[in-house]
């Protein structure tokens, strides 16, 4: 057979299967998504990562659009046990993009009380009863307020409570788990509390500085001689400076002031005074990735990550035009978080192992 011939042979055979495969892509679709939903729907990371401190961005952003960061929401698993701590919009989705199931969150934990940072905790509070059938609702931790915040969402689903049960029965979700429990802390002349400790587990909150809003906390969370502090939203604060003192990662909040000085700009000239005003007011309590710089290098923070990220980078260059002069102020590794972030911090090591879920 001449070589023409067989080429020739070939093309039509290769034409066929790709006409085939064209013929039959539903059902091979079909058969490729089944083995995908089998492989998620088994999978849980908590059974898969290494003891430790993990902590994951499932929303670097703030009340700003950005395809890249959901609103604000940190997941920490420490040992085996899964710790969420504000609840902004995508929270839900993107925890369990993150590979864990929402109905092993043990616990939500909430800095302050703005919008951004609750509004996903209605659907989070749900996905965690349906998910895994939970008996009891999950505790909602926070500041003086937490109580007005549950209820009202508590409030806001229990028609949709009556129609899951109704529809599904106790036994597949008992109405005893819908929901959470507030569990408010009171921060006393000292500036901290201990929320939560048992065995290798300490959980602190301590004011920060996020004037006029108050009460507004960070949490520090150590396990195994790991530690993490998460600043909530703040400006400069000795704070977070102090409970940040020599730890594995500090995760904290950053607002350019020149982008958004140039968005505020912006507004003005498309004739939104406004608008303008609410940008302008909204520089003097935040922090810079400067300021946050100076924090991590006077508390000798062995890693900065940015979150709560301000303004949106829809741009290729804008991360660097963000982070300004940071690496003149803090000489250690740092990064500006996105969604699917995710650092580990194993127990027993010094190791900082950073890398992304999705």
């Amino acid at each position: 057979m001449s070589f023409r011939r067989f080429a020739a042979r070939a093309i039509v055979g290769v034409a066929l299967l790709a006409a085939g495969a064209w013929i039959f892509r539903g059902p091979l679709s079909v058969a490729v998504a089944q083995r995908i939903v089998v492989g998620r729907l088994a999978a849980d990371a908590l059974n898969e990562l290494p003891d430790g401190l993990h902590v994951g961005l499932c929303g670097a952003g703030s009340p700003f659009p950005d395809d890249r960061r959901a609103g604000p929401c940190t997941v920490v698993v420490v040992g085996k046990r899964l710790f969420v701590f504000d609840a902004g919009s995508g929270a839900s989705r993107n925890i369990g993009k993150l590979g864990f199931v929402q109905g092993r969150i043990e616990a939500i934990f909430l800095t302050h009380f703005h919008s951004d940072h609750i509004d996903g905790l209605g659907e989070l509070m749900l996905q965690r009863w349906v998910s895994t059938s939970n008996s009891a609702p999950v505790p909602v931790y926070g500041p003086a307020g937490v109580e007005a915040v549950v209820a009202g969402l508590m409030q806001a689903y229990a028609l949709d409570q009556h129609y899951r049960v109704a529809h599904h029965g106790e036994a597949t979700v008992p109405s005893s788990g819908f929901g959470g429990a507030a569990r408010p802390f009171q921060i006393g002349v000292e500036g901290r509390v201990v929320v939560l400790k048992d065995a290798d587990l300490e959980i602190v909150a301590f004011l920060v500085d996020h004037a006029p809003i108050h009460p507004a906390v960070g949490y520090r969370i150590s396990y195994k001689g790991r530690t993490v502090v998460l600043s909530g939203d703040t400006k400069k604060s000795a704070s977070v400076q102090r409970e940040a003192a020599g730890v594995d990662l500090l995760v904290h909040e950053a607002l350019s002031a020149p982008l958004v000085r140039l968005l505020g700009d912006g507004a003005g000239q498309a004739g939104r005074p406004k608008l303008q005003k609410i940008l302008a007011d909204i520089l003097n309590y935040h922090a810079t990735p400067e300021e946050a710089a100076e924090t991590a290098r006077d508390a000798k923070a062995r890693f900065l990550l940015f979150n709560h990220i301000v303004p949106a980078l829809p741009l290729p260059g804008m991360d660097q035009a963000f982070v300004g002069a940071a690496a003149e102020r803090y000489s250690g590794p740092m990064r500006v978080g996105t969604d699917g972030d995710f650092i580990s911090l194993p127990a027993g090591s010094t190791q900082i192992d950073v890398g992304r879920r999705f």
